[in-house]
């Protein structure tokens, strides 16, 4: 496949991490794909990282903005799909950086009638202040010395890093499941976002905007890949959440449920899968 990729960074006021990861794409094996970056209100620096990249790089960088009112990533990520240009959007975070064969592998996976998840690997405390601070390409370590830096617990999940070929049951074997895929990690084509008119703007505040995306797909028809073990993100550490955007109750999780239960005996095989939460009492969980 040669056309054009779209890869959608969400954003908010956070810099130094969004530069980092931005410079992780600059260092993709595949360069046909362009940036677009979904703001959900950041201040001026923010504005200017994305200005500098784009100044020293050829791969074309957009910059989607509206204004802080609020935690609005649904508003954001469809502001953002509203100027991709590629036939596959992937979606992640402006904390995760990506390794280079992140886009490669994602293109690979992606085919006709499906949605390609991915997993993230939480880097600790430490070695995320260590990185920002000197700014050193851990993305472009080889993947048995990522295996090792999380092997002795300066990560999670090291086993994400023992590459699986593309084939095989295990792909398959979340396929109805909206349990567990989110947006720091996620391929869709366009052509499918557009038929579920993308994200729903109700949900602000955080959580479950992903998954209702995710559900909503899989009703259209589309089937889940699940790339574990192939194309992990490397998210930064942060504090669970941000005071100023965290606080006050949504009204996210009574939408969660009442599109969950809407024609529940004929989705009930999309809503239950093996070794996930179920049931709306932990929606909220299943969906962070």
């Amino acid at each position: 496949m040669t056309s054009l990729v779209s890869v959608v960074v969400t954003t908010y006021n956070w810099p130094e991490a969004l530069s980092l990861v931005l410079k992780s794409l600059a260092d993709q094996k595949d360069r046909n794909f362009e940036i677009v970056v979904a703001d959900d209100g950041s201040g001026d620096k923010t504005a200017q990282v994305i200005k500098d990249f784009a100044a020293k790089n050829p791969i074309p960088v957009k910059h989607y903005w509206h204004e802080d009112i609020g935690f609005r990533v649904a508003k954001a990520r469809n502001g953002a799909i509203g100027l991709c240009e590629g036939d596959l959007v992937i979606f992640i975070d402006g904390d995760c950086c990506v390794m280079p064969d992140f886009i490669t592998r994602h293109r690979k996976a992606a085919t006709k009638g499906c949605l390609v998840s991915g997993k993230r690997v939480f880097l600790k405390k430490r070695l995320t202040n260590t990185l920002l601070a000197r700014k050193w390409a851990f993305y472009r370590w080889p993947r048995p010395l990522l295996f090792l830096t999380a092997l002795f617990g300066f990560a999670n999940r090291p086993f994400q890093f023992v590459r699986l070929p593309h084939n095989g049951p295990w792909l398959w074997e979340h396929e109805k499941c909206w349990q567990k895929a989110q947006t720091c990690n996620l391929a869709v084509f366009k052509s499918d976002i557009d038929r579920v008119h993308g994200f729903d703007e109700s949900y602000e505040g955080h959580g479950l905007e992903d998954s209702d995306f995710v559900l909503r797909l899989l009703r259209s028809g589309l089937k889940r890949k699940n790339v574990e073990y192939c194309s992990p993100v490397l998210h930064l550490f942060h504090e669970r959440k941000i005071p100023q955007r965290h606080e006050g109750a949504n009204n996210n999780g009574k939408l969660f449920n009442d599109m969950l239960l809407a024609d529940a005996e004929r989705y009930l095989p999309l809503t239950a899968c093996k070794g996930a939460a179920s049931g709306s009492e932990k929606v909220l969980e299943a969906g962070e």
